[in-house]
């Protein structure tokens, strides 16, 4: 019993990261190992547990979106990772067989050809209502050729491709490990418009209903009529068992060259009248199966862990190990992707460890034999030998370098250098940063203001010319007139974003030099800043190479003076935090500079001085609402906060 309370409280804790936080803390391989370690102990002691993941079929809902009862139960798949079980489960039948795509569960509804309403999978009876997502999938018809209500499964997925443009866009700390998490956390924004940015596609998989239309007892016949109406179908096969092996073989081939990812396939028998005539388990139907391609194990040495430096100042940890042999090919590495998988793995030098490739693309360590937990987590920041940090992300802890100085991160730096809310630079483009630092015309950001002396060179570059040159320097011109508070935060302080800044600068009114002699004790008086910001702070203007920017840049800059922003005193006295997604204002800074025009102020982090958490989510089980919880802060939403001010809504969004 203690064994199967071990793996329960396990296995739903991993659950509810994957479900509910969009993150992962263990691979699919050890959940996999311990789900089925928990089922044969089920079934060798006969005893199952209330709250056992045998006994589910998805998540609880703990989103702020309107929750909807599916018409008929959504209900996991029964799994083998044993082709010859498929042959068994086809028996004399024909099947589809095809991919088991790795994203969201959705289900869209279509009445009178519109599309009106998409729905999360949730815990299979009620899911979650996320139409103003769904209206900007790339690839499903908003109108289609058939007015009966229409009822489609499908998956939302992202790509590869994409994932790896978006990921890059994103904070070190908002990173996603995989396109999975990242199409979850995408389908389930509140703000449509950063679904609307990040090409979610979706794939269908399964016809529920065609009012009016007339169809034959196949499913493949819905599914191609499906694609007559403008979707995408998934990819698949007509089989029996006697052809199950080879159409395996085929989609295994093609996983290296898909868009998509995949986690397996899916066999379901193609008659509708035969699968309606078998029902349903209390968790499974039985007209089908999913199989999961048995993971090829290989054991060997861990020689080292290898910290590489990030462009956003994350080190990230690399597993290398003796070369084995994976699914065809030769490997001697794999992402161990942040701190807590290193230390959740005990790894150390020489341990034994088995390595497979997730999903038949990606190396990952699956467990390690010997655990001596001898590994070294660096003390200092491998490139510039800074003293590293730890902090907190998505998936766990990971390693950090503070220094946005570090070679590593320039190019990430300087483009947060130049952007809007920074020194608003125009014309600096990630690309072209990464062109002048390799041609030896920025090392460092003062640099920037020195870039005429290149003026040939520039005009010469592909994509440049003199009128491009001459808008570039132009903006260079106009960024050297900027506010104080705009600059700070353009030095990429750690943990001092624009809202901090202003406080800061207020501070010590407004002046450099009094903020670069700021005292720790003075620092954490300001509202919202707490032990770390002000060692962030602190930490910063205590290096001399940081100062010495500084003064260069102050050879080229002037500060424009404060004065009174004009707005109303209403907010005066008040501290308010802003998290999560907002759907009135434009962003989070909107909302923020609008409370400072309000008289209010703006912090990053919920403290004993915050008066209000401005978070729609207010079920969220984020960090920020649990201290305000406990603080006994009032958290309210973007609705409250407007009636709290006497404005109309059509006003803020005027």
């Amino acid at each position: 019993m203690k064994r199967m309370r071990e793996l329960i409280d396990i296995l739903n804790k991993a659950s509810e990261a994957y479900y509910q936080k969009d993150s992962e803390i263990m691979s699919d391989f050890q959940y996999d190992k311990l789900y089925d370690e928990l089922t044969e102990l089920e079934a060798e002691t006969g005893i199952v547990l209330s709250d056992s993941p045998t006994q589910k079929v998805g998540h609880r809902i703990l989103s702020s979106l309107k929750k909807v009862r599916h018409e008929s139960r959504m209900l996991s798949l029964d799994k083998t990772k044993d082709v010859e079980r498929l042959k068994e489960f086809a028996g004399d039948n024909q099947c589809i067989l095809s991919y088991k795509m790795d994203g969201l569960t959705v289900v869209l509804t279509y009445r009178n050809g519109e599309l009106a309403q998409a729905v999360t999978r949730g815990n299979g009876e009620i899911g979650e209502d996320m139409t103003h997502n769904a209206v900007f999938f790339k690839n499903i018809p908003v109108k289609m050729n058939f007015k009966g209500e229409t009822v489609i499964r499908g998956e939302a997925v992202i790509s590869f491709e994409d994932f790896d443009k978006i990921n890059e866009e994103l904070e070190a700390e908002e990173k996603y490990k995989n396109p999975r998490n990242l199409c979850s956390g995408t389908v389930r924004q509140l703000n449509s418009e950063i679904a609307a940015k990040r090409n979610v596609n979706f794939i269908a998989f399964s016809l529920v209903k065609a009012e009016g239309k007339e169809f034959g007892d196949k499913k493949s016949e819905r599914l191609d009529w499906l694609e007559a109406m403008g979707f995408t179908a998934v990819e698949r096969k007509l089989v029996t068992s006697k052809d199950i092996e080879d159409s395996v073989k085929y989609f295994e081939e093609k996983i290296p060259h898909n868009k998509y990812a995949t986690d397996g396939l899916v066999l379901t028998y193609n008659s509708i009248k035969y699968s309606e005539s078998l029902g349903a388990t209390a968790k499974f139907p039985r007209d089908s199966i999913a199989f999961k391609w048995a993971d090829e194990l290989a054991q060997t040495k861990l020689l080292y862990i290898d910290w590489n430096t990030s462009r956003t100042g994350l080190i990230n940890p690399i597993a290398v190990f003796e070369p084995v042999e994976l699914e065809g090919t030769t490997v001697n590495r794999a992402s161990l992707h942040n701190l807590s998988i290193v230390e959740n793995l005990k790894l150390g030098i020489g341990d034994t460890i088995k390595v497979y490739k997730a999903n038949m693309i990606i190396p990952q360590v699956a467990e390690n034999i010997t655990q001596s937990s001898n590994a070294q987590i660096p003390k200092v920041c491998p490139v510039c030998h800074e003293e590293t940090e730890i902090i907190s992300l998505r998936d766990g802890k990971a390693l950090k370098c503070p220094n946005p100085n570090c070679r590593a991160q320039r190019v990430a730096f300087l483009e947060h250098f130049v952007s809007r809310d920074a020194m608003n630079i125009e014309g600096l483009s990630e690309a072209t940063i990464e062109k002048f630092i390799e041609k030896g015309f920025i090392d460092n950001y003062t640099d920037l203001f020195r870039l005429e002396k290149y003026k040939n060179e520039i005009i010469e570059m592909e994509g440049f010319g003199e009128k491009s040159y001459n808008n570039l320097i132009s903006a260079i011109e106009k960024s050297k007139n900027i506010h104080i508070a705009n600059f700070i935060y353009a030095l990429g302080i750690n943990n001092v974003g624009l809202s901090n800044a202003k406080l800061l600068c207020k501070k010590y009114g407004y002046d450099m030099d009094n903020i670069r002699n700021a005292k720790f004790e003075e620092l954490i008086e300001i509202d919202g800043f707490g032990d770390v910001i002000a060692n962030s702070v602190m930490k910063y203007f205590s290096h001399k190479s940081n100062l010495d920017l500084i003064d260069n840049a102050m050879e080229y800059i002037t500060f424009i003076a404060e004065e009174d922003n004009g707005g109303s005193d209403i907010l005066e006295g008040k501290t308010f935090v802003v998290t999560g997604d907002v759907h009135i204002y434009k962003n989070r800074k909107e909302l923020q500079a609008h409370i400072e025009k309000l008289g209010g102020k703006a912090t990053s982090s919920v403290s004993a001085k915050t008066d209000y958490l401005i978070n729609n989510n207010v079920n969220s089980s984020s960090s920020k609402n649990k201290k305000a919880k406990e603080l006994g802060i009032p958290i309210i939403s973007e609705e409250e906060f407007i009636e709290m001010t006497g404005e109309q809504t059509n006003n803020v969004l005027a």
